[in-house]
């Protein structure tokens, strides 16, 4: 066989090889790439779509994050006033408890005032009795001498 010839009948069967390939390689190859080629898109869609939920969670996360703050420093702020309102009611009883105390104090300091000077006026009395007796040496009539002293208590 010459050359021509072999080179001949080696075209022909690259021919038919490469018809065989479209023919029956080819699309399977062809249809198993397009398969990917939409797998991959439908992914990558997906990967939008997903990036676009999370960025959606994260803004309403970060909503309820600051809402929750809000709320949160609004009930501080507000125990914070009820506990100054309860501090100020707490003064406010404790200032007229002490008020009620110290009132009470001097009523009573008073009425030991009295008493004391009741007292010396009596301890004043006897004394001034005793003396009169000593120097008068000499019997005191009980119901005269009542007389002045009582005027000598009511000077005391």
């Amino acid at each position: 066989m010459s050359i021509n010839a072999t080179l001949f009948v080696q075209a022909i069967v690259f021919a038919i090889l490469v018809w065989f390939t479209m023919k029956f390689v080819w699309p399977p190859i062809a249809t198993a790439l397009d398969e990917r080629a939409k797998k991959i898109a439908d992914g990558l869609v997906a990967a939008d779509r997903a990036k676009a939920e999370l960025s959606s969670a994260n803004k309403r996360v970060e909503d309820e994050l600051a809402k929750s703050r809000t709320e949160t420093a609004a009930r501080l702020a507000d125990a914070e006033r009820r506990a100054l309102a309860i501090i100020e009611e707490a003064k406010t009883r404790a200032t007229e408890e002490g008020s009620k105390i110290v009132s009470a104090a001097k009523v009573e300091a008073e009425q030991q005032t009295v008493k004391a000077r009741e007292a010396l006026r009596e301890q004043v009395a006897a004394l001034a009795v005793k003396g009169a007796e000593q120097i008068l040496r000499r019997e005191v009539n009980a119901s005269v001498h009542a007389d002045l002293l009582g005027r000598l208590k009511t000077e005391l």
